[in-house]
């Protein structure tokens, strides 16, 4: 496994990408980045797997602050972020867990809950 600071900014990167429209909208990229029994908890309580999300997702500005990773196991990682939303206003917290799957890092669980304005 990678070094600390070297996994945090591979996963760090592999997340930005996941929210840039050019990815969010290509079935390619996501078919590389989500692994196949992928699931995800939305901000919005509804509850998608790979191919919700191969069927096209949303395209806001986003941005994520507050980066930290945790690690797992030896092939799993958990992140932790804030996101924040340019396009709809909103700010949210964000976990996901990447698994190593084939030599390459996949997101397997994706979770994001609008932060709370306490």
């Amino acid at each position: 496994m990678e070094s600390g600071s070297v996994l945090k900014e591979l996963l760090y990167d592999l997340e930005v990408q996941l929210l840039t429209p050019e990815i969010r909208q290509s079935k390619i990229e996501l078919e590389k980045l989500l692994a196949d029994d992928f699931i995800e908890f939305t901000s919005s309580g509804k509850k998608k797997n790979k191919q919700d999300c191969l069927d096209g997702l949303a395209t806001p500005l986003m941005y994520v602050l507050n980066f930290e990773i945790k690690l797992l196991s030896s092939d799993s990682v958990l992140t932790m972020y804030d996101l924040k939303d340019e396009t709809r206003m909103k700010e949210s917290l964000r976990s996901s867990v990447w698994k190593q799957i084939d030599g390459r890092w996949q997101m397997v669980f994706h979770q994001g809950t609008i932060k709370s304005s306490e």
